[in-house]
């Protein structure tokens, strides 16, 4: 049996008129992808659901939390929920959520980034987005305040971690990571687009999806010269991101964030290990 917990709506909601830090009127339109990529989903199965955005911690569903996360930041003014099976996941998710008007449940492809490019500037995902992905399961509206914090005009901005701050606290935690000058770095699985400038970084992002795991196959796109330097570590991710950008005629920086937990997901079941027990310490 699931447990739902309600949404706290004692505080108003902030409405258009609300200015977030490099919006100006605009609150952003935050999308969870939920689906599941072709195959059988290992996690999903494990856990006995059909879905690995229902994987259940500490008494809500990965899919749940990050909409409540979403929800509590004060900058986000609408969530849409994208999955194959869009209108499952309503149904999974909750009366108390499910009905609410500022979030929607669209049916996505295959492909995460086709089906972002797809939807992203449109009435039922205006700009400014973000992007993040169901199994997020330790975000909170603290960590994407502090994202949106950070955001300062950017076309495109990723979210990270720097492997100091994750092994601060959490010495054992295993992540992909990528290594620049300066440190080294994982993904916190947050993406801010903030304009139509911002699609054909999306578009790109449909052609190496594959990779995704592999840094060095993504700068490879954009040269000889970058991945060259990105391997020998002589330019800072910063910097990298920036050159990257240019050459897709955009503005684009990783924003750093403070929060280990940010770069977390529930992967493999080591992670659902840690992710719970880390929620089980929060809630008490």
């Amino acid at each position: 049996m699931k447990t739902v917990i309600p949404v706290d709506d004692s505080s108003p909601r902030p409405d258009a008129s609300v200015s977030g830090p490099a919006t100006g009127d605009r609150l952003w339109t935050a999308i969870i992808m939920a689906g599941q990529r072709p195959g059988p989903d290992l996690m999903a199965d494990a856990s006995n659901v059909l879905y690995k955005a229902l994987i259940p911690i500490a008494g809500q569903t990965m899919l749940e939390r990050v909409v409540r996360a979403l929800l509590a930041s004060r900058h986000v003014g609408r969530v849409v929920v994208m999955a194959q099976s869009a209108e499952a996941l309503k149904l999974a998710l909750g009366a108390d959520l499910a009905e609410r008007d500022d979030i929607a449940f669209v049916a996505s492809g295959d492909g995460i980034a086709t089906s972002v490019h797809a939807i992203v500037g449109t009435a039922g995902a205006p700009w400014p987005v973000l992007v993040t992905t169901a199994d997020n399961a330790l975000l909170t509206g603290e960590i994407i305040d502090s994202f949106i914090a950070g955001h300062n005009g950017q076309n495109v901005a990723v979210g990270v971690v720097e492997r100091r701050t994750m092994l601060a606290a959490y010495p054992d935690a295993r992540r992909t990571w990528l290594k620049f000058r300066g440190g080294a770095y994982s993904g916190a699985n947050l993406f801010a687009l903030y304009n139509e400038e911002a699609k054909p970084a999306v578009a790109f992002w449909s052609s190496v999806e594959q990779d995704r795991k592999k840094g060095w196959k993504i700068f490879a796109r954009f040269g000889p010269r970058l991945l060259l330097r990105a391997l020998s570590r002589t330019i800072s991710f910063k910097d990298a991101m920036a050159r990257a950008g240019d050459s897709l005629s955009l503005r684009a920086e990783p924003i750093i964030l403070p929060f280990a937990e940010a770069a977390i997901d529930v992967d493999k079941p080591a992670d659902l290990a840690l992710v719970t027990g880390i929620l089980e310490r929060r809630e008490g």
